[in-house]
């Protein structure tokens, strides 16, 4: 494996996971979906090409729904509902269309909707590729993007400090190392460790045989917790215009205990922490 670590963290964030019509929703951690959608966009790939079943087994997409991806919750935020209208002030021939090609009348032109969001929430992702030229492509592409990122929604756009670091061998076992963006536990001095929720698309070391995955297990170290396996519907099989189909896959969650000194709180603090881990004092340049 090969690949490298996203830091996502801005005000607001919002991953869907069976949106429909006027109430939107937003899982508590990055999806599948929006995550291979996000490296799409920095690639580049037009939605008519965001196809991943069928003849298009070695298209860019399709090769991007291999990424395995495993998020840590350095802060899970807080959910928010915004009461939303669209369409509503228009004459006619501008209002929102119907299924057949017409118009809403002006006493139905309002949509009114409910769309929920992630308030100051932050994630680590590691990303992880069995393909070591496509891993340092989208790396690269994060880096400078060819269209704008969003984190979820086009209205959620990413922090600054985006593309936390590549070119590593086992992302995965990087997230017990990489410092936390919240704040360490009232305790004086802060000593000890920190529960930390950690989900994932492949099984951990300590889920059942029976639910491995081919690609084996996500190794983040620790003592063994309990882990909930789940289904959720976000691995993208097309994500064209007008045809999103999405199918089900396991996700694996768990809780590990990291040093609670990995704890740098949030703004500079945890800049100037990110900018020790990534320049240890010592290193060669």
């Amino acid at each position: 494996m090969t690949g490298f670590l996203l830091h996502l963290a801005a005000p607001l964030q919002s991953w869907g996971e069976h949106s429909a019509f006027t109430h939107r929703d937003t899982a508590a951690h990055p999806t599948r979906s929006g995550l291979i959608g996000l490296l799409a966009s920095a690639l580049g790939i037009p939605r008519a090409e965001a196809v991943a079943d069928g003849a298009n087994g070695e298209a860019l997409f399709a090769r991007l729904t291999r990424v395995r991806f495993t998020v840590r919750v350095d802060r899970p935020g807080t959910v928010m509902g915004d009461f939303h209208t669209v369409g509503g002030g228009y004459p006619q021939h501008l209002t929102v269309p119907t299924a057949k090609g017409a118009r809403r009348g002006a006493d139905a032109a309002t949509i009114v909707s409910t769309r929920h969001y992630l308030s100051d929430a932050a994630f680590t992702v590691a990303a992880d590729f069995t393909d070591g030229d496509l891993a340092q492509r989208c790396a690269d592409a994060v880096a400078a993007p060819r269209w704008p990122l969003h984190l979820g929604r086009r209205s959620c756009p990413p922090g600054g400090l985006l593309l936390l670091r590549a070119g590593l061998d086992d992302p995965a076992a990087e997230l017990s190392r990489v410092p936390l963006a919240r704040r360490p536990p009232y305790t004086t001095p802060p000593s000890g460790t920190v529960d930390i929720r950690f989900t994932s698309d492949q099984p951990f070391p300590d889920v059942e045989a029976d639910t491995a995955a081919a690609a084996g297990p996500v190794h983040l170290g620790g003592s063994s917790a309990p882990v909930t396996v789940t289904t959720l519907n976000d691995e993208p099989v097309r994500l064209t215009a007008r045809d999103r189909v999405h199918r089900a896959r396991l996700a694996h969650s768990t809780t590990r205990p990291l040093p609670v000194d990995l704890c740098k709180g949030y703004g500079t603090a945890y800049l100037d922490a990110i900018a020790d881990y990534l320049h240890p004092q010592g290193a060669t340049p």
